[in-house]
């Protein structure tokens, strides 16, 4: 057995395995190939979308509601997207905050509880997420600093899972016991991400190893910051852009694919560790949370290539190239633009756009984000005229929440898992409200389209 924990022999090392290998993955691409013309006969709603690309009605849910079009003279008529949580415009929640200092938390609260908190809830309501902001030291040694990776979404689904075991009442499913586990995670998921980056950061690039504690009294935003800095130190500004950022990735409806992993799930009556480990599996995909990175690496590419940032011919003549797929990853694809929903605007976009030109501007980046800003505006033009859609395409939150993160000092190794933690209070509103309506086991159909064949035995085939 190999001394080193985290070498574990492949196919490389077995060389002997390598053409046996190949021949069963022909087997696979000759075996599994469905004849696309079946989707359409039997109107099969791919992605669980209709044709018209809504989404398939699944569910009913009170946590957050999308919306992107409004009724005038009973037609639906394309708007400015509008994001509701409990009732409450996040439009509304985020210009409301001012100088206060825990916005996520409260949002947490409204999340959980349908309603915002008065000060003493609040103040009580604090007092737990507080007491609860800590990993013992025998699972941070045994668990997180184990195995590291450098996918800090994979080290965070092993380590959700492990906090089964140091639960003394893991699987009672009633909402008390599930309330109690979601806060316990919402709380030390930040230090499982910042901790399994730091331990990654030690045993795979051969760096210091600082680990640095959560303060108590400073909100999560605040705690993620000084955690993630030698020094522990952070503007006024930056601790309430990244509150903001996490608190519009907080919720997006019941129908995003994390959620509804959320919902499949639970449905099933499994652990709430095995439920977001679940979702973060889900949320680590390219296609959803993601897509944040995808958008970064994209630009550090566009700006390799362009002579002149301020030459909108020339922005414009990259953006086609990577329509053609002829540049960068060559799938076709200006990452960051569209949404399901979406059509006029993104309302996340819109305020998280308007704090990362503030934040820009205390960062000496205001060159970098007009650069962004130009690629928005041409964009969605281009994508339209290409692909020739009626349906407009705008920025989707992606689009500037890696640039935000890349100001803020967060490594591109916690992009996807800040979303993770932003997200996971909605995840466990979901959870709640599943086991709260006790709906039946989640399970669409799928029709069988292979052929029937009778057995034949081995010596005769």
């Amino acid at each position: 057995m190999s001394e080193n924990v985290n070498e574990m022999p492949g196919l490389d090392e077995l060389g002997s395995l390598k053409g046996d290998m190949e021949v069963l993955q022909q087997e696979l691409q000759k075996n599994h190939r469905i004849d696309q013309n079946l989707y359409i006969e039997y109107d099969v709603k791919r992605g669980l979308r209709d044709a018209s690309g809504k989404g398939v009605l699944t569910g009913l849910t009170e946590i957050s509601d999308v919306c992107a079009y409004k009724l005038i003279n009973g037609r639906k008529v394309p708007s400015d997207g509008e994001l509701y949580y409990q009732g409450v415009n996040v439009k509304d929640i985020v210009s409301g905050l001012n100088s206060v200092r825990y916005g996520f938390e409260e949002t947490v609260y409204l999340l959980l509880f349908g309603k915002l908190p008065s000060s003493s809830e609040l103040e009580h309501f604090l007092n737990v997420m507080f007491g609860l902001q800590e990993l013992g030291g025998r699972f941070v040694r045994d668990v997180v600093m184990k195995a590291s990776n450098s996918n800090i979404m994979n080290a965070m689904q092993r380590c959700v899972l492990t906090l089964y075991t140091y639960d003394d009442n893991p699987d009672e499913f009633s909402a008390e016991n599930v309330l109690r586990q979601s806060l316990e995670l919402i709380n030390k998921l930040p230090l499982i991400a910042v901790y399994s980056y730091c331990s990654y950061r030690h045993f795979r690039r051969d760096e210091s190893l600082m680990i640095r504690n959560p303060i108590k009294g400073l909100s999560l935003a605040e705690n993620i910051l000084q955690m993630l800095r030698p020094d522990g130190h952070y503007t006024e500004l930056e601790a309430k852009v990244l509150d903001i950022a996490l608190i519009l990735h907080a919720e997006h409806g019941g129908g995003n694919n994390s959620t509804f992993t959320t919902h499949v799930v639970t449905s099933s009556g499994t652990d709430t560790y095995s439920a977001m480990a679940a979702s973060i599996g889900s949320l680590k995909g390219p296609r959803h949370g993601g897509a944040n990175l995808k958008v970064q690496n994209m630009f550090a590419d566009i700006k390799a290539h362009l002579n002149n940032w301020e030459d909108d011919e020339e922005i414009a003549a990259y953006l086609l190239k990577l329509l053609n797929k002829e540049v960068f990853d060559k799938s076709g694809l200006i990452y960051g633009m569209g949404h399901a929903v979406y059509t006029l605007s993104d309302p996340r976009e819109v305020i998280l756009k308007e704090f990362a030109e503030k934040l820009a501007r205390e960062k000496g980046m205001s060159d970098e984000f007009e650069l962004y800003n130009r690629v928005e505006k041409l964009a969605g033009k281009l994508i339209m005229e290409k692909r020739q859609l009626a349906k407009n395409v705008c920025a989707n939150v992606d689009f500037y929440s890696g640039f935000v993160y890349t100001m803020l000092g967060i490594p591109e190794e916690l992009f996807t898992p800040i979303f993770a933690i932003a997200r996971i209070p909605g995840w466990s509103a979901h959870r709640l409200e599943e086991i709260l309506n006790a709906g039946k086991i989640i399970r669409p159909a799928y029709k069988y389209v292979g052929k029937h064949v009778g057995y034949i035995p081995i010596d005769e085939r």
